[in-house]
């Protein structure tokens, strides 16, 4: 065995009379070094794994004698680590992550302590750590904290900078001049206090958590990738900032986002949460494998649940192993299975507007009303109805039955007899002409000819078969397929692909069986059959199809040569109507837009009728014997005339019905299906690549699936919620402290696994996610209790050898100071200059964003139509979110782009966020305003008015030399619009608001530059 000269010296050392050394703890000290050195090669991942040692699982080192617990000379795992032979130490020179002499010091003591083995802090139940010292509990684990590094506070900011700190923290808008003057005159001990409860009853509290949660939840106005249409999901943001400030409980919070559509009785509001499942991108292109992107949808869905609530990396395991977590591809997959469980299709259409389903009617409470009401009067109007079965019989004993049935409704019939030019021509029955394309083919048929189809192009009939869901209807023709290859005989849709996005009705063949849809959107809402029976091959069969108009797949009847056949049901959930509603699609025979046409097959004799045909005169045309039973209802349908105006009654119910759910919007949501779907791992994350087949369930390294739970989502957010869950109580108190402080006490808020950061306080930690969950999971009094410290209401400077000590600010001896985001950096323009609009809620809106970028960007569909009004001046929580064009300002304001779950933003400091307060429209239009203000309420000198604007815009007053910089840039300013009077008229004219005519316009825009300069000086741009 091995035994390096450093590694005996270090050993031989005496350690007779020298004081012990501190307990080296397993996951505060060595699993982080194992993570970062070894875990790559010897971790969790077995693809990646060497010689087949894990130091992820305690069995494999002690086994097989790299660790002897007690013995650190005989442990391969410290002679690899010290031997300078570059061929075997340990990591090998060309990973180029060399250990310190510390960390293997580190490693030595433990193993010599007996190298007690333990898991990550994070996977540990938090621990129930008292308060050192008493007092204000945060204070008293800061300062014990600082005691040992030998630090002192800071001392408390003064109250200016403390009231714009805390206001804008907890409303994200700066404070008024009125509410300054308010806190600095009351001298009352509460007075902070007061301050604090104001903020958290603000509407504005809600909004300034929904603009942190819309980066979590991805939340973006349009869908993204090629066509980034537009989609409405702002009822979500508004559902957000509700909850926000009626103080939701933050587990049901979670839960209705997750699982709000499982819960018993499930409310409108609850339903519309699980809107958060659903905010990914959505692909509308034409060309892409369904299948493969709704993988990708259920994909986000794991990825953002690990990152939301468990602050863990599950997107390193969608393709293999963990290489640094104990988290394996199975619990992937196994997470994957809770959240596949819906009717929903992996690509939408951008030829439709139609919501992706399952979607959810955005209803008022008046419109539930309206709706129930127009239901219950379809379902007493179908009573009535049969109720009449019985009535007739007494009639229909004396009816005299025809020797051939007259079968009304027929509204077109093509018997493809002649071919006249490149149209074709009608035997006598047809009522509508016809068109085809291009030199189409007719070859023998039955009797006469017959159309031959080839599969790329059909026969079109424009004006035929646009039937409404509550339309009932019938056709029937002659098929001759060629083989059994899935393929599109007749089809009533919308322009769009075979996707989620056809809407109308169409009648298959799929391999040889008959299938009768009628789609709003695919596959959520719609009505399905297909018969259970196939046509044969090569031979003429007649396939006839009766609807109802009821919108149940039991109102579908399918017919072979005059006899109905069983069919199973495919879907049952057609709620809306199947019409395009703009110029209807024509019907088409043997084809449908970028599908598979009825390549080689013939079609003969085909016909539509504006009625259910009953099964008498289906079968007429093939002279079948019909018992008294088939006959008496031909004779109910057409003969007796209180039955048919019962059906009459029926669907005139059933068309209001529909006419008032076709406006009403609707919104993504989760609608779990009655049986959850199969789930596989999928090798290497590829979608075709079906592996061993797994069940819902949790990752192994967390507490165990509740027993007794529901293994849907419902089951999985009471898993997460249990009070004693390790993560999601410290992943939400730590972005609560970041939120606050700028940084989490774990640094790394979006990974809490081994190759994240340690937590600076851990029993901190671990004390305000024990707090939070018993305080009932209270948002507003976790925001609180941080608020109320003395650590977060020190002063936030700092002295140059703190800053070379403590450069980020971890051991918390100072106060927070941080730069506003971007959504503050505007709301504060636009507050400070009285042009913001405070509406809550509502559509998002379009400000000002520099011409011509959607058209560059977006394929010129759709254009920017610039809002006007009031909706260049609400809260940029509002702004419309395009995925592929972002709002330019915010994004070089570093907010983040919401592609995907973001639960911390960068913050950088580049030129272009100086030259976007500066010259942005919104930013210049304010400073206008802030200008106007200046004049209007700043005093009577220039010197006043500047430094007014300076309060306004940092929250304080200024100091003598600042004031006396601001006089001379404001009497510069003048004399230089005085000089040139038309460049005071360029500057008064930007933006939609005009100038105040009142006031001089030279001194306006003396006003206006200097408080545009102002909003880029460093205490405006930051809360300090």
């Amino acid at each position: 065995m091995r035994r390096s000269a450093a590694l005996l010296l270090l050993l031989a050392i005496p350690t007779q009379g020298v004081a012990q050394p501190t307990p080296v703890d397993f996951g505060r000290d060595v699993l982080p070094i194992l993570s970062d050195a070894c875990f790559a090669c010897h971790g969790p991942d077995p693809t990646a794994r060497k010689s087949r040692l894990r130091l992820d699982d305690k069995d494999s080192p002690f086994a097989r004698g790299v660790i002897v617990p007690g013995k650190a000379a005989e442990s391969d795992l410290i002679a690899r680590l010290t031997d300078p032979d570059p061929e075997h130490v340990m990591p090998p020179p060309s990973v180029k992550r060399p250990l310190t002499a510390r960390q293997i010091d580190t490693l030595t003591r433990w193993v010599n302590q007996g190298a007690k083995w333990g898991t990550h802090w994070a996977f540990e139940r938090p621990k129930a750590a008292a308060p050192p010292g008493g007092g204000q509990p945060i204070d008293a684990f800061i300062r014990a904290r600082l005691d040992r590094d030998g630090l002192k506070p800071a001392p408390p900011a003064d109250k200016e900078r403390l009231l714009r700190r805390v206001t804008f923290d907890i409303t994200g808008l700066p404070p008024t001049p009125g509410e300054m003057d308010s806190f600095l005159a009351d001298a009352a001990p509460d007075a902070y206090e007061k301050v604090l409860d104001r903020l958290l009853a603000s509407p504005r509290y809600g909004e300034r958590m929904a603009a942190e949660w819309l980066d979590v939840a991805r939340f973006a106005d349009t869908h993204g990738y090629q066509m980034d249409r537009y989609r409405a999901v702002w009822p979500y943001r508004d559902w957000v900032i509700a909850a926000f400030n009626r103080n939701l409980r933050f587990d049901q919070f979670v839960t209705w986002q997750l699982a709000g559509d499982l819960l018993p009785t499930a409310t409108r509001e609850q339903r519309l949460a699980t809107a958060f499942n659903r905010l990914h991108m959505q692909n509308e292109e034409g060309g892409v494998v369904e299948e493969e992107f709704r993988v990708a949808y259920v994909v986000d869905r794991v990825n953002t649940f690990g990152t939301a609530f468990l602050g863990l990396t599950f997107e390193c395991c969608r393709c293999h192993d963990h290489k640094y977590d104990p988290i394996s591809m199975r619990d992937f997959y196994s997470l994957f299975a809770f959240f596949q469980n819906i009717d929903e299709s992996g690509q939408t259409s951008y030829f439709t507007a139609a919501t992706p389903v399952p979607a959810l009617l955005l209803t008022t409470d008046a419109q539930d009303k309206q709706h129930a009401a127009l239901r219950a009067t379809v379902a007493e109007k179908e009573t009535a109805l049969a109720a009449l079965a019985e009535a007739p019989k007494a009639d229909f004993a004396a009816w005299k039955r025809p020797a051939k049935l007259d079968v009304p409704g027929l509204v077109a019939a093509y018997s493809f007899d002649e071919l006249t030019g490149n149209k074709l021509t009608n035997a006598a029955d047809a009522t509508k002409p016809g068109s085809a394309h291009e030199k189409p083919k007719l070859v023998a048929g039955r009797s006469g000819q017959a159309a031959l189809l080839d599969g790329e192009n059909g026969f079109t009939f424009p004006g035929v078969g646009g039937f409404s869901r509550d339309d009932p209807f019938s056709l029937s023709l002659f098929v001759k397929p060629a083989d059994h290859a899935p393929r599109a005989v007749v089809a009533h849709q919308s322009r769009a692909p075979i996707d989620a996005g056809s809407r109308g009705w169409e009648l298959l063949l799929e391999n040889g069986r008959v299938a009768v849809g009628l789609h709003h959107m695919w596959p959520g809402n719609s009505l399905k059959v297909r018969t259970k029976t196939a046509v044969p091959v090569g031979a003429w069969t007649q396939v006839a199809v009766t609807y109802d108009g009821s919108g149940q797949a039991r109102g579908v009847r399918v017919y072979l040569d005059g006899r109905p056949v069983e069919a199973e049901v495919v879907r049952d959930k057609l709620t809306r109507d199947i019409l395009y509603g703009g110029g209807e699609p024509p019907l088409t025979i043997g084809y449908r837009f970028r599908d598979n046409g009825f390549k080689g097959g013939a079609v003969d004799e085909f016909r539509v009728y504006d009625r259910a045909l009953t099964r008498a005169e289906v079968a007429s045309g093939f002279g079948l014997a019909v018992s008294d039973e088939v006959m008496y209802e031909y004779y109910a349908a057409t003969q007796h005339e209180p039955t048919r105006g019962a059906t009459d009654a029926l669907r005139a119910a059933r068309k209001a019905l529909t006419a008032f759910v076709t406006p009403i919007p609707e919104i993504m949501v989760m609608d779990e299906l009655p049986e959850p779907k199969p789930a596989f791992l999928l090798s290497r994350g590829a979608y075709d690549a079906r592996g061993d087949r797994v069940t819902a369930d949790t990752p192994k390294v967390l507490p165990p699936f509740p027993a007794g739970a529901p293994r849907n989502r419902l089951g999985l957010a009471r898993w997460l919620t249990d009070p004693d869950h390790p993560l999601l109580a410290r992943v939400t108190v730590n972005r609560a402290w970041q939120m606050m402080f700028g940084r989490g006490l774990v640094e790394t808020a979006d990974n809490f696994g081994t190759q994240g950061s340690r937590p600076t306080h851990a029993d901190l930690l671990d004390w305000l996610a024990r707090d939070f969950v018993a305080s009932g999971w209270d948002h507003k009094q976790l925001l609180r209790t941080i608020a109320m410290s003395a650590t977060y209401r020190q002063s936030s400077r700092a002295t140059p050898d703190l800053l070379a000590r403590d450069p980020h600010n971890e051991l918390l001896a100072r106060g927070p100071a941080q730069r506003l985001s971007a959504e503050m950096l505007r709301d504060q323009a636009l507050a400070s200059g009285g042009l913001l609009v405070e509406k809550l809620g509502g559509p998002s809106v379009r400000p000002y964003q520099p011409a011509g970028l959607w058209e560059q960007l977006a394929m010129g569909r759709p254009r920017y139509d610039q809002g006007k009004g009031d909706d260049l001046y609400r809260r940029s929580l509002y702004t419309f979110w395009k995925r592929t064009v972002p709002p330019p300002a915010m994004m070089t304001l570093d907010a983040a782009d919401r592609s995907n779950c973001s639960v911390k933003r960068q913050a950088t400091s580049t030129p272009l966020q100086a030259l976007v307060l500066l010259n942005d429209v919104q930013f210049v239009e304010a400073a206008r305003h802030v200008g106007e203000r200046m004049l209007r309420e700043g005093g009577a000198t220039p010197a006043e008015r500047a430094a007014w604007g300076f309060r306004l815009l940092t929250g304080r007053r200024p100091t003598d030399a600042e004031r006396a910089v601001l006089a001379r840039m404001y009497a510069e300013q003048k004399a230089a619009f005085d000089r040139d009077p038309a460049a005071a008229r360029r500057l008064l004219a930007v933006g939609e608001k005009p100038a105040d005519s009142a006031l001089s316009p030279t001194d306006l825009a003396a006003a206006a530059s200097v408080a545009n300069a102002l909003m880029s000086h460093d205490e405006a741009v930051t809360r300090r």
